[in-house]
């Protein structure tokens, strides 16, 4: 029986260490990278990260609002008698054509390049209200509001400021005024060549003559605002101007603080040392083909975009600023966008890219102000980057929406909404992610307290049994230790009935040793075949002694056998050792239990009790 208890008792055991190993597994095992990091599978490293930067990319404005004066211009009458008596000169030559249009568009041409020569300013003058200005790109970097972009994004200078109403204001001035000269020129046919060269003549002289009046510059952030469901429609939120540097290619930094702000997605800043030549950059921000375009919806304008090129070299201006050269391709009103690393930090802010003649902005060729002179300027006006609880939540909960964990992801994309009822993006997830559960998609694995559970409640089940167990087998040792019915047969032993009542209980309350003493000069010798009955020996009389030397005895009447077997005398009776006492005979196990393992140990304790009480009586004198 023992055997089979301990069998089991492994078997219990091992079961035990293995759910305990399972759950320690789940418990211990560290918890694997963002997908964002690697790139997870099939998903892109530039998709991961365009994720987790956009919500905190956003469109600004800088708007100009004035009143624009012009000037009505006067045509100086000799100026312009010179100048056709040169085209006279020039037609007979055969330098120019003859016809009319001709020489008409050779006379604007040369008007335009000299405007104050051939035109003066008049009055009446002519007012329009305008307002002016450019998109660019910006970027939180604190939660409470404060929003880093380029110091070319809020502010111009008189010229370009001037350049830039010119172009935008005075436009209808410009096609008037030219209009009105062509009606003057008698039997001509104007194509749109003579038309472009007439308004290019009025163009640079309302330019040059224009001015501003109640001149006012505002400073927004074009959030994108949640309605319909992931629809999104923009609202301008004013900004105030905190810190500016110089333009490119100067420190092209700006500092802007929204107020009434809290819980603003945001990315974290890098170091230089994140990147080098080689490595591939990102680039997020607001294309101006995208923003100036009547043909895309608010909220395709309000997305950023995300471009990616490799670091191919740093370069330093004339002014001593760094500045890191890259092919990721960039586009006007990119300006002031963030530039990332692999690992999602932020590197560099787009400032420039090259130009081409036509005034095209080239790909292959983008400049980035480093990080650590946006550390420095954010420095000098004590502005600490840093992360907000909805930035935490809403990277746990892409990570697992990308690990198709969208079961963790969609409590954490609740979350964020709460903290950001304005995200421009978690309304999305948070349907993606129902869609994906009611698909059957959902790859969520067990929680780490279901695994503890269940290994609590197998290692308490264990623990229960081998409880149990060792009660069964507590008992089953008393029940061995019990004394038997004499009579059954013990191993193939027939066992001789002792005595009756009165001995069976002087069996079990062995009387103390000095009843037992042989009397001073008493024979030991062998008892007459009366001398015991059933009922127990007489009063007074001793069970006969053994001979010392005999069989089963040493010289001092110890038992030299160690069979375990009791020794019994011509009439069937056992023999007693010397000090009178019954030898006690521990009966074999019953038949049904002969293949089982014996307590051997407790036998041997008892054996060697029995042993030590025997060599502590004297041998009887002879």
């Amino acid at each position: 029986m023992n055997g089979y208890l301990a069998t089991l008792i492994r078997g219990l055991a091992a079961t035990a260490a293995t759910a305990l190993l399972a759950v320690t597994a789940t418990v211990a095992a560290p918890t694997s990278s963002p997908a964002w990091a690697d790139g997870g599978e099939n998903v892109s490293v530039g998709t991961l990260l365009a994720a987790r930067a956009h919500p905190a990319v956003q469109l600004t404005s800088l708007t100009f609002s004035a009143e624009v004066v012009v000037p009505t211009a006067e045509v100086r009458q000799g100026a312009l008698e010179e100048l056709a008596t040169q085209i006279q000169v020039l037609v007979a030559a055969g330098k120019i054509p003859s016809d009319e249009p001709s020489m008409y568009k050779y006379m604007f041409k040369r008007m335009a390049a000299d405007v104050d020569k051939y035109l003066i300013p008049a009055a009446p003058n002519r007012k329009v209200e305008a307002r002016v200005g450019g998109m660019c790109t910006g970027w939180w970097v604190t939660p409470d509001g404060y929003m880093v972009t380029g110091a070319h994004c809020v502010d111009m200078s008189d010229d370009e400021l001037s350049q830039t109403f010119a172009q935008q204001a005075l436009q209808k001035f410009n096609e008037e005024d030219a209009q009105e000269v062509i009606k003057g020129l008698e039997n001509v046919v104007a194509d749109d060549a003579l038309i472009e060269a007439a308004q290019m003549v009025y163009i640079n002289f309302n330019s040059a003559h224009m001015k501003l009046q109640k001149l006012q510059k505002s400073l927004a952030v074009l959030q994108s605002l949640p309605g319909g469901g992931v629809d999104k429609t923009a609202k301008e939120v004013p900004a105030e101007l905190v810190s500016v540097g110089e333009s490119y290619p100067g420190k092209d930094f700006a500092l802007l603080k929204v107020n009434n702000q809290q819980n603003l997605p945001t990315v974290p800043l890098g170091d230089d040392s994140d990147v080098q030549t080689g490595d591939t950059l990102y680039i997020s921000g607001f294309p101006g083909l995208v923003t100036n375009t009547p043909f895309f919806s608010i909220e395709s304008k309000l997305d950023p975009a995300m471009t990616e090129g490799p670091y191919n070299a740093r370069r330093t201006t004339t002014e001593g600023v760094p500045y890191i050269q890259t092919q990721a391709p960039s586009y006007h009103g990119n300006s002031g966008g963030p530039v990332f690393s692999r690992d999602g930090k932020v590197v560099g802010m787009l400032i420039a890219g090259t130009v081409s003649e036509g005034g095209e902005a080239s790909e292959n060729e983008s400049f980035v102000l480093p990080v650590s002179i946006i550390k420095e300027k954010l420095n000098e006006k004590n502005v600490k980057p840093s992360a907000s609880l909805t930035t935490t939540k809403y990277n746990e909960a892409l990570d697992a929406f990308f690990a198709k964990h969208y079961k963790d992801a969609l409590p954490l994309f609740r979350e964020v909404q709460a903290l950001h009822p304005n995200h421009p993006y978690v309304a999305k997830y948070i349907t993606d992610s129902q869609q994906a559960i009611s698909a059957g998609k959902d790859e969520t694995p067990q929680p780490v307290w279901l695994w503890i559970a269940i290994g609590l409640g197998v290692l308490i089940v264990v623990g229960g049994g081998l409880a149990l167990l060792m009660v069964l087998r507590r008992r089953r040792k008393r029940a061995t230790a019990t004394p038997p019915s004499y009579g059954q047969a013990y191993g193939g032993v027939q066992a001789t009935a002792i005595g009756g009542q009165e001995e069976r209980q002087e069996w079990r309350q062995p009387a103390a040793p000095q009843r037992y003493a042989l009397p001073q000069g008493e024979s030991s010798g062998a008892p007459s075949p009366g001398a015991y009955s059933r009922g127990g020996p007489a009063q007074g009389q001793y069970p006969p002694q053994p001979q010392y030397g005999g069989p089963g005895y040493d010289q001092t009447g110890h038992d030299d056998r160690h069979d375990g077997h009791p020794r019994y005398d011509q009439y069937g009776q056992p023999i007693q050792a010397p000090d009178g006492a019954t030898r006690y005979v521990r009966p074999a196990p019953p038949a049904y239990q002969q293949g089982a393992e014996r307590d051997v140990a407790e036998l041997e304790r008892e054996v060697a009790e029995l042993r030590r009480r025997l060599g502590q009586r004297q041998a009887p004198d002879a």
